[in-house]
């Protein structure tokens, strides 16, 4: 459809140009030589169409964009016994914080915070020593591009600089909320956050979250129902202590990385991603977060009308 084209073409022109007002990831090396003028947006559509603008097939740093998926997987490995495990609720704290943790006996306020993603990360690690191997072959079968991986040297230096990653699991695991070998399953987060995938690519995997759980090659990856709570808590804490005002301003479930993506689900139509690597203060890219919600406004996309 042309209007979705000359959309994201009008959105692209208006977003852009504020990634001037942020700054780029600072405590993972690699992600500071990432060009900050890059900026792309992809939409993909339930009748199989995908509309691009600016650097949209460039692959970048996902981050905590590959909680979601993590998510997903554990979600439909362990079903409710997950949720004894980690919270629902969401947080005022940074994504990296400890405070609650320790008040609230070793669980994790939500998946997305980083200490919540971690026991997904021990989850899954108990069912695959590859943990990270298996998210990223989530995303190959996704997205349809079979050349999906993680970044070896993004992985590495998130891992030297993890002291408060690991300082959660062993808060964790004082709690009996973690069960294996910190620095093994640290490592695989690390590997995990690491993934390098385009906004295509993530505009595509997110289809079957805009469908009822169904892929675009007709596979149940998840239950309506969990489909529910995926996107609640995409709504509720996909952008962390700024998730309140995400969800006033654009209504739609969503999830960001420090990588600079921020990725959309819009019930029934489809999935919208923009990548724009300079970051506000709670991490989320300036540019990006403003073309999914110019989008969102101009297209009348919201779960909430």
């Amino acid at each position: 459809m042309h209007d979705i084209q000359d959309c994201i073409n009008r959105v692209a022109i208006q977003a852009r140009p504020l990634a001037t007002q942020g700054q780029l990831a600072g405590y993972i090396p690699p992600l500071m030589r990432v060009d900050p003028s890059k900026f792309g947006f992809a939409v993909a559509t339930l009748d199989g169409n995908v509309y691009t603008a600016g650097d949209a097939d460039e692959p970048f740093s996902i981050q905590s964009i590959s909680k979601l998926f993590a998510l997903v997987l554990a979600s439909s490995r362990e079903g409710d016994s997950l949720w004894m495990r980690v919270g629902r609720l969401p947080s005022s704290n940074q994504f990296n914080s400890l405070l609650e943790l320790e008040l609230e006996s070793g669980k994790p306020r939500n998946p997305f915070l980083n200490p919540g993603a971690l026991v997904v990360s021990d989850l899954l690690y108990s069912r695959n020593t590859q943990m990270e191997r298996a998210v990223v072959t989530l995303m190959r079968e996704l997205s349809g591009n079979p050349s999906i991986n993680y970044d070896t040297e993004v992985a590495a230096g998130e891992f030297a600089f993890a002291h408060r990653n690991k300082a959660a699991a062993y808060l964790m695991k004082s709690f009996n909320n973690f069960n294996n070998a910190v620095d093994e399953v640290v490592s695989a987060y690390c590997a995990q956050c690491a993934i390098a995938a385009s906004c295509r690519d993530l505009a595509v995997s997110a289809l079957f979250l805009a469908n009822a759980g169904v892929d675009r090659d007709g596979r149940q990856i998840l239950q309506s129902r969990q489909v529910q709570q995926v996107c609640a808590l995409m709504m509720s804490s996909g952008t962390y202590e700024a998730s309140g005002e995400t969800a006033f301003s654009i209504g739609l479930p969503i999830k960001s990385g420090v990588g600079g993506g921020v990725l959309a689900v819009i019930p029934r139509f489809g999935a919208v991603c923009a990548w724009s690597p300079p970051l506000d203060k709670t991490g989320t890219s300036i540019a990006a977060i403003k073309a999914v919600e110019l989008f969102a406004i101009e297209m009348h996309k919201t779960v909430f009308a």
